[in-house]
């Protein structure tokens, strides 16, 4: 998604059987954080964990889970030498790119933890909201992405709109809110509760958990309304870590290259591991987390057919131009002032990289 790695909590540090101490011949310790609540976009990380992974590969791994108090959002902890990795979307490595902070170096992907877009809009059926267009004049909760608001203002144009959608912030981009923190969820804190119409979600999370609770949803899929969604969630470094750090990296990917490929293999042992590892209270019912699980089973690799293993992390170049372009073609990449930034200030090809991916 574009926006759950905008706001952060202090650092909880996971440490599994896997990363208890550092390794004399290794890398340690190596800090990762989290986009949202821990949940099965994460799952490959903490197969990884869980199964020595890391170790083998001389990482000692911090899994660093949201908590409360932190205002850096995770691709901004890396910039500033805080992390060396988050999870994020695309358009964070886009904003860091196009930043006019001094502070805020620039970011890399290294890695796309899944390849097909789960992404979507959602409203409750029943709302009266049945596609985009009818989102003019009603509310929608807003993690305050840089670029998210006018992606879905877009979408609503696309669909015969005005794109003029009450914008709403969610509480503290939605971390200072108990009920979205305990269950992992905007739907069951805010759409539930009637406090917002619509909200952002990844359909395999949110949407699996909604139809588990009899919740029934409209799901409004960004492609499906001319937006051609980049790859999200996405692995980020900085580009300083790649260059001065290229080992490190490509040892940290062969792990999650495993992680990803072991639990889309097996995810029944994946949800139990994921619930295990991470100890989080959204995660409490493992029939919905292994379900999530089985929901995107096929997203986590490419080329996954006829037996063959498939790849991991792998990002394409046309996807990442598409997306680019359709953000500077409708003026939505800004700077402070709100005025369009120059198609020509974003070299696609520094934004991401398949180097350090195992070969």
């Amino acid at each position: 998604m574009s926006f759950r790695s905008f706001v952060f909590r202090p650092l909880r540090r996971i440490r599994g059987s896997v990363a208890r101490r550092s390794f004399a011949s290794g890398f340690g310790p190596v800090r990762l954080c989290l986009d949202w609540t821990p949940n099965t976009n994460h799952s490959g990380i903490y197969a990884a964990q869980h199964n020595g992974y890391f170790k083998e590969e001389g990482i000692d791994i911090e899994i660093v889970q949201p908590a409360m108090g932190e205002q850096l959002t995770p691709g901004r902890k890396v910039s500033r030498g805080m992390a060396e990795f988050a999870i994020s979307s695309s358009e964070s490595a886009i904003s860091f790119a196009t930043s006019s902070n001094p502070e805020d170096t620039p970011l890399v992907a290294v890695a796309a933890i899944l390849q097909g877009s789960t992404s979507s809009i959602c409203t409750l059926e029943g709302s009266g909201i049945d596609r985009p267009r009818d989102l003019d004049g009603r509310r929608y909760a807003s993690y305050d992405g840089r670029f998210e608001d006018a992606i879905v203002k877009q979408m609503v144009i696309n669909d015969g709109g005005k794109g003029d959608v009450v914008f709403h912030s969610l509480d503290f981009h939605g971390y200072a809110d108990d009920t979205t923190m305990s269950e992992g969820s905007v739907i069951s804190s805010y759409l539930k509760d009637g406090r917002s119409d619509s909200t952002w979600i990844f359909t395999h999370w949110e949407a699996v958990k909604a139809r588990r609770e009899g919740t029934k949803l409209n799901l409004f899929k960004l492609e499906d309304y001319g937006i051609p969604y980049g790859y999200s969630p996405v692995l980020l470094t900085s580009v300083e870590i790649s260059e001065k750090q290229n080992k490190m990296v490509e040892s940290v990917l062969k792990a999650m290259d495993k992680g990803h490929k072991f639990v889309a293999e097996n995810p029944y042992m994946a949800a139990e591991i994921l619930i295990k590892e991470a100890n989080h209270p959204s995660l409490s019912n493992f029939d919905f987390v292994e379900m999530s699980q089985q929901n995107i089973g096929d997203k986590y690799l490419i080329g996954d057919v006829d037996g063959d293993e498939g790849e991991w992390g792998v990002m394409d170049s046309s996807r990442w131009e598409k997306w680019v372009d359709f953000l500077f073609e409708h003026k939505i990449i800004t700077n402070r002032e709100g005025n369009p930034i120059p198609r020509n200030a974003v070299d696609v090809s520094k934004l991401f990289t398949n180097a350090y991916l195992p070969s």
